[in-house]
Parts: C-alpha cells; sequence; structure tokens
C-alpha cells in the first residue's frame, strides 16, 4: 500500500497537492491560491475538482499489470478510509477480466463494496461474474459469488440460484462458505425461493469442513430458524467440531444451540433438591459393607433423580473449553449458554472467564458487568468470591462505576463483612467508626465523597438498598446519612434526605428525633426532591411533631409560589393532613394554600387543590368521601419495595442486544420455555446402512473358524488388540473409536462408507483368498489390515458420531463354485500389486493391458451417484499405454522411473486412479529398499503407497501400481520417493481424463440427466476438423478420457457418460459431428472438470486435423 500525497487546504477551500514526483508545485502554488482568493466563486462550496482521480483512472487503463495493481491497492485503500470510490466503479469493473490474480482480487473486493450501489454498472459484467465461477483458483469463484450476490435484483434471481447451487457443491470450502453467506441475501431479495434454498442449506448443514459450519448456521438463522428438524441429524456434529469452527462461528453455533436445548431437553432445575446442582446422586462407597447397603435401602423409597439427556451433557461439556478462548463474544456466548441451560451447581464455572474480561476494553467491561448484574440477582453464590474484582477504581468510567457499584450492592451480606473490612480501612475515620459493622456501607460512603454527582447519587441510594436487605444494619445506615446531612455538596445532602424518607418507612420506631432535625434544615436545602421528602415526612408523622408541622406548614405557604411544582404538591398534602388532625391551628393557614394553589400556572396543582378542598373543606356540601377523610390521608402505607434496574432485564437473553438496552431490539427471537415432556432423543440418532451380505458372509466364516489374524506391529501388539477388538464386539458399533480392530468389524465399516461395488470386489477377493495356501493367506491377511487400519485412520476424523447397530445373525455362504473359480482367476491376474519376486538381470517385467481387458469387462463397480439405477460401470474402451517420466536416470543416480494410468479399477478404494510405476535400475550397482516417503498431499488427497523393493538389480525392470484419490481435482499428487541412499522429491499429475470412470445408461437417462445439469454445469464449444469420420472421433475421445459409450438414436450423434471416481458425479458429453466442425457439450455439477475436459478434447481434435 503507497502513502497517499498529503492534502493542504487552502483558506479558500481550494485543495492543493503534490504531484507523484515528488515536486510540490511551490511558488506556483502560492500564487494560484493568491489569484483564487479574490475570486468569488472559488469558494468551496461552488467548486467542483472535475479531475479528481484521474491518475488513478489513467492507470487502471493503463496495460501494464504493476500500475493497474498499484493504482487498486490505492482505491482499497481509499474504501478501508471511509473515503468515496464509487466515482471510479466503471474503471474499476473494466479490469475484472484482467488475468493477473492479485489486481482480480481487489477488483473483486471493490465491487463486493459497491455493487449494490452501482447495480446498473454491474450488471454490464454479469457475464464475466458468470465465467469467473469457473476459474480454477477458489478465491476469484468465492469473489464472483459474494459480488453477485451483493447486486439484489430480482431479474437476476434465477441466474443467482445457478451460482449458489454450484457454489453449494462446490470442491473448495471456502467458496462453500461464500454461498452460505449469499442464501440470505437472496432470500431477501426473492423469498419466494425458500423451499429451494432451504434445500441447498440443508446440504450445507451437512457439510463436515469447520470453515463452513458457521456460516451455514449463520443462513440458517436468518432463513428458516423455525426448522428444526434440519439441526436433529447435524446436533451431534456440531457440538464435536464447535472448539474447531471460527471464532464468529462459535458465537452463531452456540446460541442456536441454546434455543434447540431449550426446546429439545427438560429443565435440570425443574425441582429443587431433584437436580444435578442441588445435590449429586449418593452413590455407594468402594469399600462399603452389605449392611451399610441394607440400611440405606431400609430408608424408605428413595425421590426420583433428575438424570441429564446425553446430549444435553454433550453440549454443556463441549463448550466448556471455550471459556478460554480470547474472544469476549464466545466466552460470553457459553455464559449465556450456561445461565440459561446448565444446572445451578455448574453456572459458577463461567465466574472466572467473566472476570477475566474486566481487563478488557470499556466497552466490554460495560458489557460484561451488565451480564453480572443480571446473573447476581439470581445466583449470588456464585461471584462473591471474586466480589474484590468489582472494587472501584480511581480511573474507571462513571457508567463502569455505576454497574460495579450495583453488582456490590446485590452482593452485599453478613457473610462477606470480616474479609472486606480489612479492605476498606482507608475510609474516613468517621465513617469507619460509624459504619463499621458492615463493609459495603463503609465502602458506599467512600464513594459518596467522589467528587462526580451522579456517582454520589448512586452511592447513596445503595445505602438504602442495602439497609433495606439487611436489617441489622438499618440503625447504622440512617446515622451515616445524618451525618451526611452536613456536606456541603447539595446533591449529596438532598439524596441523603430521600433515602432517609424510604428507611424512616421501614423502621417501626424512633422517627422523631431524626424529622426534628430534618425539619430545621428545611430552609437551606434547595434539592425540590429533598424538600419534598422533609414535607412528606412531617405530613406522614404529624402526631409523633404535633408543635413542629404547623410552623413548618406556615414556613412553607410563605415561599409556595417561588417553590417547585413538586413541592408544592407536598405542601397542599401538608396541610390536607394537618387539617385533618390538628384544625384549631391549621385549618386558616390550609384554606389559604389551598387559595394560592387554586391560581397556580400548573393544571395539576389546580386539580389537587380542588380535590382536596372537596374532601378537607366541604362545607354545607360534603360528599361521601369527606366522611372518611381521615381514613384516606392517614392510613398506614406499605414500606417501599427497593427493586434493582436489572431486575427486569431477567426477562431477556444473556448477552443479547436486547438485554443490554433492556429493549426488544430488531430481530430479537424470545427464549424458548422448557417442554414439560422432552421429544424423543432418537431424533438425533444417525442412520447407519446395514451390512452387506458380503459382511455377512466373511462375519459367518470367522466366527466358525475363530480365526485371529496377526497384527500390524508385532506379535505382542496383536495380542492386545485381539483383547480390545473382544470388547469392541461386544460395544456393537463402537468400531471407529478403537485404535485396533479385527478384520469383521473393518469391513463392516468400510461396507458402511463405500458402494455395494466395492464390497462386491472385496468378497471376491476373500473368496480368492480361501482357495490359496496357508503362507500366502497370512502375508495377504496381514496387508489387507494394514491397508484397512490406513483407511480408518484417515476417514474417522471426519465420520459423524453414529448410532450403535447390532450385528446380524450369522449367515451360511452360499455362492456357486463356477464362480467363485472365475473370480479367482481374474484376481490371480489382477494381483499384480503385492510384492515383487526376484527378476534376473536384463529381464523386464511388464503386464499387458490387452489379455485383461476381456477379464475387466466382467468386473463392474456400481455407482454411488444418485443418478438412476439403470446407470452401470463399464470397463475402460482405451488402455493407454503412454508412459511419463517420474524419474529421470541422470538426475537420480541411474533409477529411471516412470508412470502410467491404467485405467483399472483400484483394490484398495474404488475412489483411487490406478496409476503403474516402472522401475529401471540403469546404474552399475543394485538399488536397494524402494519405497514411498513423506506424502505432501492436498487436503481431501490420500495416496496407498506400494510395498517396498528390498533389491533391484542393475538392468533390471520391476513394475508395481500406487493408487491416489485425487479428489477430482487437478493438483498434483507430491510425495517422496525413497532409496536406501537417496530421497526424491517426485508428483504424479492426472489428465483430467483419467479422474472419471467409464459408465453406459440409456438415451433417456442421458438426456433427462442433461436436462438437469443445464446453465452454468454445462461447457460447450464448436471446432473445425475436417476429413475426421465417426469411428476416429471415437478413438480420439476414448483416448483423452475414460469415457463409456451411451447408444445414441440421432445420427452422427455420440453420447458418452462418465462418473469421476472421488465423489461421483455425473459427467456427460455429446458430440454432434457434420462436414465442417464438431460441436462439444460437457454436462457436470463439477465446473472445472467440465471445462478442462473440453479443453483437452478440443486439444486432441484440432492436433488430429
Amino acid at each position: 500500500m503507497t502513502q497517499q500525497p498529503s492534502t493542504i487546504m487552502a483558506g479558500n477551500g481550494v485543495q492543493g497537492f503534490q504531484n507523484s514526483s515528488g515536486f510540490s508545485g511551490g511558488d506556483t502554488t502560492d500564487s494560484l491560491d493568491n489569484d483564487r482568493s479574490h475570486d468569488p466563486a472559488s469558494s468551496g462550496i461552488f467548486s467542483t475538482d472535475l479531475r479528481r482521480h484521474d491518475d488513478l483512472k489513467e492507470m487502471l487503463d493503463s496495460s501494464d499489470d504493476r500500475k493497474k495493481l498499484e493504482a487498486m491497492k490505492r482505491i482499497v485503500g481509499l474504501v478501508a478510509k471511509g473515503k468515496d470510490a464509487s466515482p471510479l466503479f466503471p474503471a474499476v469493473v473494466k479490469n475484472v477480466v484482467c488475468k493477473n490474480l492479485e489486481v482480480k482480487k481487489l477488483v473483486y473486493v471493490y465491487l463486493t463494496r459497491y455493487a449494490e450501489e452501482q447495480q446498473d454498472v454491474a450488471l454490464l459484467s454479469i457475464a464475466t461474474f458468470q465465467r469467473s465461477m469457473k476459474d480454477p483458483n477458489q478465491l476469484i469463484r468465492a469473489s464472483a459469488l459474494r459480488v453477485l450476490s451483493s447486486i439484489r435484483i430480482p431479474v437476476i434471481v434465477p441466474i443467482m440460484m445457478l451460482v449458489i447451487k454450484d457454489g453449494v457443491a462446490d470442491m473448495s470450502p471456502y467458496v462453500r462458505k461464500a454461498a452460505a453467506h449469499a442464501i440470505p441475501k437472496l432470500y431477501s431479495v426473492d423469498p419466494e425461493q425458500k423451499e429451494e434454498l432451504v434445500s441447498f442449506l440443508e446440504k450445507l448443514l451437512a457439510d463436515k469442513t469447520t470453515l463452513v459450519i458457521g456460516s451455514a448456521i449463520q443462513a440458517f438463522e436468518e432463513l428458516c430458524p423455525e426448522r428444526i428438524d434440519l439441526i436433529h441429524k447435524n446436533y451431534r456434529k456440531l457440538c464435536s467440531l464447535l472448539a474447531d469452527v471460527e471464532e464468529w462461528g462459535q458465537v452463531i453455533i452456540i446460541n442456536m444451540l441454546t434455543r434447540y436445548a431449550r426446546t429439545q431437553f427438560v429443565d435440570p432445575n425443574q425441582s429443587e433438591g431433584n437436580d444435578q446442582s442441588a445435590e449429586p446422586v449418593k452413590e455407594k462407597a468402594f469399600y462399603s459393607s452389605n449392611e451399610d447397603s441394607d440400611s440405606d435401602s431400609d430408608e424408605g423409597p428413595s425421590k426420583p433423580v433428575y438424570m441429564m439427556d446425553p446430549d444435553h451433557r454433550l453440549l454443556l461439556k463441549n463448550s466448556k473449553p471455550l471459556l478460554n478462548s480470547r474472544n469476549s463474544a464466545v466466552i460470553m456466548a457459553v455464559v449465556q449458554l450456561y445461565y440459561h441451560c446448565a444446572p445451578k451447581s455448574e453456572v459458577g464455572l463461567v465466574a472466572r472467564a467473566m472476570i477475566r474480561l474486566l481487563k478488557s476494553h470499556k466497552e466490554i467491561q460495560y458489557v460484561v458487568l451488565s451480564n453480572i448484574a443480571t446473573m447476581a440477582l439470581n445466583k449470588k453464590g456464585v461471584f462473591e468470591p471474586y466480589i474484590k474484582s468489582f472494587y472501584i477504581n480511581a480511573n474507571d468510567a462513571l457508567h463502569i462505576k455505576l454497574l460495579k457499584l450495583e453488582i456490590l450492592t446485590s452482593l452485599a451480606s453478613e457473610h462477606n463483612v470480616s474479609v472486606m473490612i480489612r479492605e476498606f480501612q482507608v475510609c474516613l475515620s468517621y465513617l469507619y467508626s460509624i459504619l463499621s459493622v458492615c463493609f459495603p456501607v463503609c465502602l458506599t460512603f467512600q464513594y459518596v465523597l467522589s467528587t462526580e454527582s451522579d456517582f454520589s447519587s448512586a452511592s447513596i441510594q445503595a445505602i438504602g438498598k442495602i439497609a433495606s436487605g439487611i436489617g441489622d444494619i438499618t440503625d447504622a445506615c440512617l446515622g451515616g446519612l445524618i451525618t451526611l446531612l452536613s456536606n456541603k455538596n447539595e446533591t449529596v445532602v438532598g439524596e441523603s434526605i430521600v433515602v432517609i424518607k424510604k428507611l424512616l418507612q421501614m423502621k417501626s420506631s424512633g422517627h422523631k428525633d431524626i424529622i426534628v432535625h430534618l425539619a430545621h434544615m428545611l430552609d437551606k436545602i434547595t434539592v425540590a426532591r429533598a424538600k419534598g421528602a422533609i414535607l412528606w415526612l412531617i405530613g406522614e408523622y404529624c402526631d409523633k411533631v404535633p408543635k413542629i408541622a404547623p410552623d413548618v406548614l406556615r414556613k412553607a405557604a410563605k415561599v409556595f409560589i417561588q417553590e417547585d411544582d413538586l413541592v408544592k404538591l407536598q405542601t397542599l398534602n401538608l396541610a390536607a393532613k394537618l387539617c385533618i388532625t390538628n384544625p384549631k391551628q391549621t385549618q386558616l393557614l390550609c384554606q389559604y394554600v389551598f387559595n394560592l394553589a387554586k391560581y397556580d400556572q400548573s393544571y395539576d396543582i389546580r386539580d389537587r387543590a380542588r380535590l382536596l378542598r372537596a374532601l378537607i373543606l366541604p362545607g354545607d356540601n360534603a360528599g361521601a368521601l369527606a366522611k372518611h377523610a381521615k381514613k384516606i390521608f392517614l392510613a398506614d402505607k406499605p414500606a417501599p419495595v427497593v427493586q434493582s434496574r436489572f431486575k427486569e432485564r431477567d426477562q431477556y437473553q444473556l448477552s443479547s442486544l436486547s438485554h443490554t438496552i433492556n429493549n426488544k431490539a430488531h430481530g430479537y427471537n424470545e427464549l424458548p420455555v422448557w417442554p414439560e415432556v422432552p421429544p424423543p432423543s432418537s431424533v438425533r440418532n444417525v442412520e447407519v446402512p446395514k451390512p452387506s451380505t458380503s459382511v455377512l458372509l466373511k462375519a459367518s466364516k470367522d466366527t466358525k473358524t475363530g480365526k485371529k489374524e496377526k497384527g500390524f506391529y508385532s506379535e505382542t501388539e496383536s495380542e492386545e488388540e485381539s483383547s480390545s477388538e473382544e470388547d469392541s464386539s461386544e460395544e456393537e458399533g463402537s468400531s471407529s473409536e478403537e485404535g485396533t480392530e479385527d478384520s469383521g468389524a473393518e469391513d463392516s465399516e468400510e461396507s458402511e462408507e463405500d458402494d455395494s461395488g466395492e464390497e462386491d470386489t472385496q468378497t471376491k477377493y476373500k473368496h480368492k483368498k480361501e482357495v490359496t495356501s496357508s503362507e500366502e493367506e497370512e502375508e495377504e491377511s496381514e496387508e489387507e489390515s494394514s491397508s484397512e487400519e490406513e483407511s480408518s485412520e484417515e476417514e474417522s476424523s471426519s465420520e459423524e458420531e453414529v448410532v450403535p447397530v447390532k450385528k446380524p445373525p450369522k449367515a451360511k455362504p452360499v455362492t456357486k463354485p463356477t464362480a467363485k473359480k472365475e473370480t479367482g482367476n481374474l484376481l490371480d491376474l489382477l494381483d499384480f500389486e503385492q510384492t515383487p519376486s526376484p527378476v534376473p538381470n536384463g529381464a523386464a517385467v511388464t503386464h499387458s493391458a490387452a489379455p485383461l481387458q476381456p477379464m475387466m469387462a466382467d468386473l463392474t463397480l456400481s455407482p454411488t451417484s444418485p443418478a438412476s439405477s439403470k446407470v452401470k460401470s463399464v470397463a475402460a474402451t482405451f488402455i493407454p499405454i503412454e508412459q511419463h517420466e517420474l524419474l529421470n536416470r541422470m538426475t537420480s543416480g541411474g533409477l529411471s522411473t516412470s508412470y502410467r494410468f491404467t485405467r483399472s479399477p483400484n483394490f484398495y478404494s474404488e475412489k483411487m486412479t490406478s496409476v503403474e510405476l516402472t522401475f529401471t535400475n540403469q546404474s552399475d550397482q543394485p538399488i536397494t529398499n524402494i519405497k514411498v516417503g513423506e506424502k505432501r498431499l492436498q487436503a481431501g488427497m490420500h495416496l496407498h503407497e506400494f510395498l517396498p523393493i528390498e533389491k533391484l538389480e542393475v538392468g533390471s525392470t520391476l513394475t508395481v501400481t500406487i493408487g491416489i484419490d485425487f479428489n477430482d481435482t487437478l493438483q498434483p499428487a507430491e510425495f517422496d520417493l525413497m532409496t536406501a541412499e537417496r530421497t526424491y522429491k517426485v508428483k504424479v499429475k492426472a489428465p483430467v481424463g483419467e479422474l472419471l470412470t467409464a459408465v453406459t445408461m440409456s438415451e433417456n437417462d442421458f438426456n433427462s440427466l442433461k436436462g438437469k445439469l443445464g446453465g452454468m454445469n454445462e461447457t460447450a464449444a464448436t471446432l473445425d476438423v475436417e476429413g475426421a469420420g465417426i469411428s476416429q472421433l471415437q478413438s480420439i475421445i476414448t483416448k483423452v478420457a475414460n469415457l463409456g459409450q451411451v447408444p445414441s438414436s440421432e445420427e452422427h450423434t455420440l453420447l458418452y457418460a462418465a462418473h469421476t471416481l472421488s465423489t461421483k458425479c455425473d459427467v456427460l458429453l455429446k458430440v454432434k459431428h457434420t462436414d465442417s466442425n464438431v460441436t462439444l457439450s460437457v454436462n457436470s455439477e463439477k465446473i472445472v472438470i467440465g471445462s478442462m475436459l473440453v479443453k483437452d478434447l478440443k486439444t486432441a481434435l484440432t492436433s488430429h486435423s
């Protein structure tokens, strides 16, 4: 980011500047300013800078990418500073087609900011945005999706639906995250698309990537928060991945799960004494005798004990570590979860984390203290151990002081007196001597001496709250407040009188001396509330001061006209009460006051005087109420109830905006009420597919024979693992949590994840093992165990928590002898990835693909694609023989290595591409211990290595096979190839055609599937190919990609179909041939694969012509 040129504001409003070359202008600028200062039109109001940003526009129009990048950095800098850069929108949007990746990123950042404001101009480039959705770079695809969702115009809703559909199925989690953000935007434009958007959202909620989950839940909260059924099957996954989600995603997920818990579980505090918080369940001691247990059983029937739902406990358990988060919002989200959903005994776990947040910025302190103030009212014991943290510091802001004072008032009790007196020995001696009975009083009186009047008033009010809550210190508080009446601060004196009035109402005796003292201070007090409080006290207890009350009324009548309305009203009340109790001395004075009030400017005063006159001085026309005037005015009044201002905030969810402002904010959802009967927990169970027949046969055979397989590492570990395998078999379904499993459990786990085709292949493989010798059977079982253990370790990280499934009953294998024999012969031919046998010098071991092709036609794998059930896998029509160099003999010291793609199924996993490696020793000495070393694979990619080659003689050639799961990407698989002496870094890159497996289907199914994969999922191209016939086109197409031909009824039209190996997505190819050109059309959910396949076909057809 370059530094912006400094600007100088001239006195006349004209803005000077320094040019980019560093020339400041000097005298020229000064002369221009002097000339313009005499021009009346040069004022900043009328001047217009027509050439502003011209330099940036020229740089954006330049062909030099460096200038464009510099201009975009400056523009984004302007946007970051909050300056208006919208006039540059046309110049910036033209560069969306720039090939420079860095420039394109910054362009999309700018467009995301201004696309909604400049919608008409942005619509002109919508085709470019659509093309960017096919860009290989995930950042560009996500940026294009964000820009398109920012253009909120109903016209492009169909386009946005297609874009979001592609984004939801994108390989990159970053793009899927952007698609989740786009769903609420599109819903706000067209709410009628809700049903289809919910289907997209359901796929995103099932995503296992932590980068996507938070955004998916946010879209759920905005789109359909009432659809709790979408959360059921993902609840346990959300809980287990909660710690790995980004911080703001954690906040959203916890808030959503709080509402979910309030609807799916019962209140853990529903009955006192039966919850976990009040008293733990009494268990039998380890060394207790039977007599003790008998005596306990004789005590009578025990009360039903609340048992927390395991899913409820799972939520609390997985959210507890987040209290150590560095993000205050995450901590507060966990706090509100425990406050609203946890047992009372566990709420105290959040106190330490909240106290830690009090060292943050004052804005964070305010929110945290507001929540603590609410929690302290209902759960005082949670924060009593940390009461020192709420001491008020001199540098605290006023609102922080007030909140801390509110919390201290709520936490005040007789139990914390002795601890806190020592802390506040710095209080003034006269206050300490008076109020040493209770630390909060002493503390509060020290705060009264503060120079801030608002804080002093709040401190005095806190005294009243403390005295009303703890009756033993009421007298001490009254004495301290009376001492404060001599303070020079009128605010302190006035507030003290108001609090004294409330405390006197709570005290049954001892009013006379205090009232007399207050009456003598009436002339000195100027605060209206204080004067009104004294007049009310004298009128209320006029029978205890009969000599002073009439004189007070006389003084009040003298200054009645100058007083505040509040004082006038209390003067009228005093006159009425004295007229009732002492009419001889005060009746005339009462009439005088009523006459003054009759002509007062305030209608409240006039109305009150008219009412009191009718009751107190009725005259001849006395009403019915006049007879009961004494009961009305001199009735015993209840003591005021002092209530915290945070009491009413408890109705809002903790840590929400509504709770902070004490008012229902827009978008606030009420916290659901606990259900009396919880819904069944089975709705959160994830269904597991039943084991296939091959697994049942294998389990039955192993059970009968009692065969034990050898451990992967050693015999000792195998013996230890056998015991754990027996335990895991008894637990029914917990095999995914054990480190090492028996082969039956592993086969069951793989059968649940892989498709039926792989199960059939594994079944044939097991039948083949039955007819081999005992030594070969033991070696193969070791290899199978090791490979399956690696597979389970790779897949266990992404598996959801599932419900255990009971093992099915044993079944006898029913197979035909002929089929068994054919399968064994087939796998004997294909078993070329086992340990190679020694090769004589000069001999080359090769495996020809031609003899295997007829037999491979019988080996079919059924796809797992959600397409039609009539789709069938077929063998590859063309077997590539082209070798690609992996290691050159000159750079590797004589070890020449090449690879080719066999297009044959991989026995380890059908998701893997089979790659044949050919090693040739062209050195002058044997090469030993050839193996695969460190793997540097992209996320989602896997590599199944070959068994180490112990020795490769001079001049010998050896062929092995590896399996690579490219995860449907064009990224190369990088790994180390090691020998005993050296390590080589190599990489295998697969063309897009080798990432496919050939399938076939009917023409109707092809057309139906093609219609569903239109729009953004279709890539087409037309090229001129002269002299090429149908047979030549077929040969070229099957050579480029592993496609299966579909019967076509149209003339000069070829149809091909395939599935991607990793995700089983459909890939459809339609080739229409005319005399002069060929039209290619590829439909696939994988847009990148479709576009690259068209590109490879164009290259092959063009080179042929």
